[in-house]
């Protein structure tokens, strides 16, 4: 097993098996490097981090969507379908925190797709897929009621 070092100014220096590391050939929207490792804070919790392997600072907080949108649907243009193959996928939204729970929010819009150790954020082509979309809605209107 051969190991690498990934620096996190979140998480110091950590020590990872290499076969962690996911690959982004046509990179993140938005954002620099290719080669990012995901990182869970613990088994059972409902958030992960993608942290650059390339970038020290740079780690988006992510999630498994079903967690909370049980009905999310994500439909592939043809050319992502190919991409990926029939390879089994692990799916991830990236989630923008804030000072509430009523401000996060998950990107919908644009997954991102993992398969034998590649990824690809690609464009969600399911109807009215929101980039922003709450994600404690109805975790608030339970404690609301």
């Amino acid at each position: 097993m051969s190991t690498l070092t990934v620096e996190s100014s979140r998480f110091g220096s950590l020590e990872l098996d290499a076969s962690q590391a996911i690959q982004f050939p046509a990179g993140l929207i938005g954002l620099g490097g290719h080669a990012y490792v995901l990182l869970r804070t613990g088994d059972d919790a409902s958030f992960s981090w993608l942290q650059s392997l390339e970038d020290p600072e740079l780690a988006l907080p992510v999630t498994n969507p079903w967690q909370f949108f049980a009905d999310y649907v994500v439909d592939l243009s043809d050319e992502d379908t190919e991409r990926l193959g029939d390879a089994a996928v692990d799916v991830w939204v990236t989630v923008r925190a804030g000072a509430e729970l009523s401000d996060f929010r998950a990107n919908l819009r644009a997954p991102i797709l993992v398969a034998n150790g590649v990824g690809y954020q690609v464009i969600n082509e399911a109807p009215d897929v929101p980039v922003r979309a709450p994600l404690f809605n109805q975790a608030l209107a339970g404690q609301a009621a």
